[in-house]
């Protein structure tokens, strides 16, 4: 029996024309040189401030991008790129014509087989493709990030809330200190320079719907996301969310930033 690989929450916005990785070099987080064929980056885009507004994967398509990104924020993410774009010959438009999808075997890095998610390779294989059948995987995809204790998309990192640092971009290879300037960038790099990350975007588990203390909350996994302070999650005791008793999931890839870091 075959098994639904296609994130119908995901969508893609392809850029074509004249630069498009030169363009997005100057506003997103990663570093676009990075990209190449079967290897996306993970990258976001800040306000002035280093808050996330948006965070996406980006991969290579000949000369094209293509933004692998939130479904319903998909419109509102094109219309800001073309706010940025100016007088560029740069197209900025949804293509529907392929899907992503994805997987939780180890990455075989091959395109018909899927490469390494590049947040985390427990995270499984990611692909472009087009869509096949109803069936998705968005179902089983939430609990397999969730469990690997990564959050993504604007109802866990927030809309001007969350900190680029504090998302754990460093530790999920989501930022570049040698690239140069983009949007956020000032704040973003003096955050890492200073090691002034005194809060982490962390999953935790709850028995109770925490409030506005978290980002998200499912019930249905017991499971919240939230900020909490760096000295909290030191020793494994539970901490308090709005009232309600969670205990916050460090994962083996966070343990050595939060055994590190001092806070303010």
């Amino acid at each position: 029996m075959s098994i639904a690989t296609h994130l119908a929450a995901r969508a893609l916005i392809r850029l074509s024309g004249e630069d498009v990785a030169g363009f997005l070099q100057g506003l997103v987080t990663n570093d676009t040189r990075a990209l190449a064929e079967g290897r996306p980056v993970w990258a976001a885009l800040l306000t002035a401030q280093g808050k996330a507004q948006w965070d996406f994967l980006l991969w290579p398509d000949g000369a094209d991008v293509l933004v692998d990104c939130e479904a319903t924020q998909a419109d509102a993410l094109a219309r800001r790129l073309t706010l940025y774009r100016l007088r560029r010959p740069i197209t900025i438009a949804r293509d529907d014509s392929l899907a992503v999808h994805w997987r939780p075997d180890v990455a075989q890095d091959d395109a018909m087989a899927g490469f390494a998610d590049p947040r985390l390779p427990g995270l499984g294989c990611r692909w472009l493709a087009p869509a096949i059948g109803t069936e998705t995987a968005d179902l089983a995809w939430r609990p397999w990030r969730l469990g690997h204790g990564v959050p993504e998309g604007i109802d866990e990192l927030g809309t001007d809330k969350t900190l680029w640092l504090e998302a754990n971009a460093v530790e999920l290879h989501g930022v570049s200190f040698t690239k140069g300037c983009y949007v956020g960038q000032e704040n973003t790099a003096r955050m890492n320079w200073r090691q002034k990350v005194n809060r982490r975007l962390v999953v935790c588990e709850v028995e109770a719907d925490p409030g506005d203390a978290a980002r998200a909350w499912y019930p249905d996994l017991g499971l919240a996301v939230a900020p909490v302070r760096v000295e909290q999650m030191r020793g494994g005791a539970a901490v308090k969310l709005g009232g309600v008793e969670a205990r916050p999931i460090v994962p083996a890839w966070l343990a050595h930033a939060i055994a590190e870091e001092q806070p303010a």
